[in-house]
């Protein structure tokens, strides 16, 4: 989701390494058309607030570690519209990505402060503190850890106001289809911005999409 700050977004960097793990077994809570529904907490110093969010996953390729989905902000207090934005994201499979980001000017220790917020991190901490969790067989993990970035804004331009410098570290629940995730926004450790530097995604899944909410149509770029 886009915040409050004046930043162009940065342009798609979807690349990792091949480590020669076994990929992900299909997850039918994680499949193309699937939606997910909630908030994010975008509370600041001096007032406490939350984003209704819609997801939808547009695309989903377990065997490269790759998806890519759409997300809807419904109430931004500065938008006449809901905000739409497409986003593209990595899954933590140690073949094709790991835990270690090493692009979008995150460093391994923004990286261990924001998986450590997940407590189903906490089993393969030990071994991502070694080597990045590269020897980790995730396949049959309860959880999934993706990275999902967002790539452009998709019904409102980019003097919008909004941001989509950052991305959301993300942990996938296989057994609900729940989503937790928490934002990172590089330019926060720069800034007296007032947002919390942890804003917090919350989203449950909707029945595929067929109940909940309904997407408009949206032409992507």
């Amino acid at each position: 989701m886009p915040v409050r700050v004046l930043e162009s977004s940065t342009p798609s960097q979807i690349s990792g390494a091949n480590s020669g793990h076994s990929s992900f077994q299909a997850c039918t809570l994680l499949g193309v058309g699937q939606a997910f529904s909630g908030t994010q907490n975008v509370s600041s110093l001096q007032k406490d607030e939350a984003w209704r969010v819609n997801v939808r996953i547009q695309g989903c390729d377990l065997e490269h570690g790759y998806l890519c989905g759409t997300m809807e902000a419904l109430n931004v207090p500065m938008a006449d519209t809901p905000v739409v934005t497409f986003w593209e994201g990595e899954i933590v499979d140690t073949k094709n990505f790991t835990f270690f980001t090493g692009k979008w000017e995150a460093t391994p220790e923004d990286d261990i402060r924001h998986w450590t917020k997940f407590q189903s991190f906490s089993p393969l901490m030990g071994q991502v503190e070694a080597d990045g969790g590269k020897s980790l067989d995730l396949s049959n993990y309860p959880y999934i850890f993706m990275r999902w970035k967002e790539q452009y804004f998709v019904n409102v331009g980019t003097d919008c106001g909004l941001t989509i410098a950052g991305f959301y570290y993300v942990c996938f629940s296989c057994s609900d289809g729940s989503i937790s995730g928490f934002y990172y926004d590089p330019n926060s450790r720069f800034s007296s911005f007032s947002y919390c530097p942890f804003q917090k995604l919350e989203l449950k899944s909707t029945n595929d999409g067929r109940s909940g909410f309904s997407f408009p149509s949206y032409e992507l770029q």
